[in-house]
């Protein structure tokens, strides 16, 4: 309860600076909009279901590509972090890419499958996949080695000790490095639809976008908050507690 206190105080107070500053003329209204016209718009774009249609939109795209990026980069990070020569090879290439903003895979993408969905998938899945494979590497070399001494101790070799120690023993750095992934699914997926998005339909990148153009910067920062929201749902909701319970299970911190 105290921590719910705390944040509602301090976001009621970066409310009503925004709010003074705003009615102090400091920025032009037509760069910083007031409080009031942002709440209009997301009021507006609820009762029109404008809101609605671009989350969905932009929700389904993320979900597949984030789900994809996954499923390639968990694998590829067990095995970097396995051979030597897959770390030297595929680990450097993951290092180097990660580097990459996710906008720099927008040309590439525009290249090689023109203003399609397949081109913003492309975008998101690069944007993910490279973060879970480092995150993934990450935990598996964090595992103390002593948990699979011991287990060698009790018969187990091989596969089966990766299978029944390191792996379990990795996931709450491998939860980590997802939920990580899931950040940048979301800044890639924003680039792919602010620039791919002229053909290829609706999404919360297309709002901005549109507001952009307009200059509607009440749109602009409205969407923006809509997508930090959905961030801190998805880290309460889903990830958060999985670390929790993880790090509790394995005692990597105090309970």
């Amino acid at each position: 309860m105290r921590r719910f206190f705390n944040a509602f105080v301090f976001f009621a107070l970066l409310i009503a600076t925004w709010h003074l500053l705003v009615r102090a003329e400091v920025w032009s209204p037509v760069l910083v909009p007031s409080p009031l016209s942002v709440w209009e718009y997301l009021r507006a774009s609820v009762e029109d279901r404008t809101m609605f249609e671009a989350l969905w939109v932009t929700t389904k795209r993320l979900l597949l590509g984030y789900f994809i990026g996954v499923v390639l980069g968990g694998p590829l990070g067990l095995i970097t972090a396995r051979f030597r020569w897959a770390n030297d090879t595929i680990g450097v290439l993951g290092l180097g890419l990660q580097t990459l903003p996710s906008v720099c895979w927008v040309p590439l993408a525009l290249l090689w499958f023109g203003q399609t969905e397949a081109a913003m998938q492309f975008v998101v899945i690069m944007g993910t996949l490279w973060s879970v494979q480092i995150s993934t590497d990450n935990g598996v070399r964090n595992v103390p080695p002593i948990y699979a001494r011991a287990a060698q101790t009790m018969g187990s070799r091989g596969f089966h000790t990766w299978i029944m120690v390191i792996l379990p023993a990795s996931l709450p750095f491998i939860v980590s490095g997802v939920k990580q992934g899931w950040a940048f699914a979301w800044r890639s997926l924003m680039a792919a639809e602010i620039y791919v998005t002229v053909l290829t339909g609706f999404g919360l990148g297309f709002l901005l976008h549109n507001g952009r153009d307009l200059l509607a910067m009440d749109q602009v920062v409205g969407v923006m908050i809509v997508i930090v929201l959905i961030g801190l749902l998805a880290d309460k909701i889903l990830f958060s507690p999985w670390e929790r319970f993880l790090h509790r299970r394995w005692g990597t911190v105090k309970s």
